[in-house]
């Protein structure tokens, strides 16, 4: 079948709510899954795996990491240990977290350096959008209670909210003043050829969300406002990506201006996919939307298949706003015919 439309063409068009040739698709996976498919598929890089599988794709623009003056390779100051998994797959976890000893603002400020925009090298951004002119391309990240949980635990900032709320606000604001910086110079250099950029949280958790809608404003209000303005400033689009049982932030959300939802864990609590696009399809492009915890690690091609028709059906009917793609990373385990079968049930469906 021959596409009318490019890769980037059709993203962009799925995006702005424009009827697009065929079910536009993206992937995120684990970066052995990455290495399994090239295997698989007798290729050195993974564009020809998109290429075989006709997976639209995503590129990212990001700047260069320089340094941070204590000589740590990671922005944030943090050491990580390497968590093995039994199918031979590697995660990265914070070993300590680098604020999560001190008790009071003071400590903070006398002993931890929070990063700067002079830490990274923005220059390099326009190159990377030229090697993937054929791709959509994403720039900038900003997930304050992520980047908060990985500098003090997760358990210590819910705790933080409610009891030391001068503690939070204080965090809060250091993380978004950083982030506000890097994400505005990263768009500047991208000169307007960056299609979105993420303005995230992980609210949901697999029953329900984390924390109250009061607790959200309260302290992410504001934030978000600024950063979706300034996503919109440079001509992006602003993808949300929130993990689980996230539906009762969705109002909110939409009220603030995202443009774009994923990873649409719908097996979960609260979530109707049909209702949901009926509400919030003209302003909302869906993404993402296949499991990735049950059905494609542990289920047969067929199950896959099923799971992609019920997707495609409930958010593809007016052929746009709606991008496939995996319910997260898909994990090493995940086996490679199933990986395939999402992609050839994507490639079914009609326009």
């Amino acid at each position: 079948m021959h596409d009318q439309m490019t890769r980037k063409e059709r993203i962009l068009a799925a995006m702005n709510h424009q009827e697009v040739d065929r079910l536009p698709t993206d992937f995120w996976g684990v970066p052995e899954v990455y290495e399994k498919l090239m295997r698989h598929f007798g290729v050195k890089t993974f564009e020809e795996v998109c290429d075989i599988l006709r997976i639209d794709f995503v590129q990212y623009a990001v700047p260069q990491f320089l340094g941070r003056p204590d000589g740590s390779a990671d922005m944030w100051g943090i050491t990580y240990k390497t968590i093995k998994l039994p199918d031979g797959s590697e995660y990265a976890e914070p070993a300590e977290f680098p604020i999560g000893k001190y008790e009071t603002i003071g400590e903070i400020e006398a002993n931890y350096v929070w990063p700067s925009v002079d830490m990274f090298d923005y220059s390099v951004i326009p190159e990377q959008i030229k090697q993937n002119k054929d791709f959509a391309i994403q720039g900038g990240y900003i997930s304050l209670t992520y980047f908060y949980e990985i500098l003090r635990g997760t358990e210590q900032m819910l705790v933080d909210l409610i009891a030391d709320p001068p503690m939070a606000s204080y965090i809060f604001h250091k993380l978004q003043e950083f982030s506000h910086e890097h994400t505005k110079k990263t768009l500047e250099a991208g000169e307007g050829k960056i299609d979105f950029t993420q303005v995230t949280d992980d609210f949901g958790s697999q029953s329900g969300l984390l924390m109250s809608m009061d607790i959200i404003d309260r302290y992410l209000g504001k934030a978000y406002e600024d950063n979706i303005a300034l996503a919109k400033a440079y001509g992006a689009k602003v993808f949300h990506h929130d993990d689980g049982a996230m539906t009762d932030a969705l109002p909110w959300l939409a009220q603030k201006g995202i443009d774009l939802l994923n990873p649409l864990q719908w097996h979960l609590p609260g979530w109707d996919l049909p209702a949901l696009k009926a509400k919030y399809g003209h302003q909302i492009c869906f993404h993402g939307g296949v499991d990735n915890q049950s059905v494609l690690p542990f289920g047969t091609p067929e199950d896959v298949k099923k799971e992609v028709r019920a997707c495609a059906e409930a958010l593809f009917g007016d052929h746009t706003g709606y991008i496939l793609a995996p319910c997260h990373n898909v994990q090493g385990i995940t086996p490679v015919e199933n990986i395939i079968a999402m992609y050839e049930a994507a490639n079914e469906v009609t326009v």
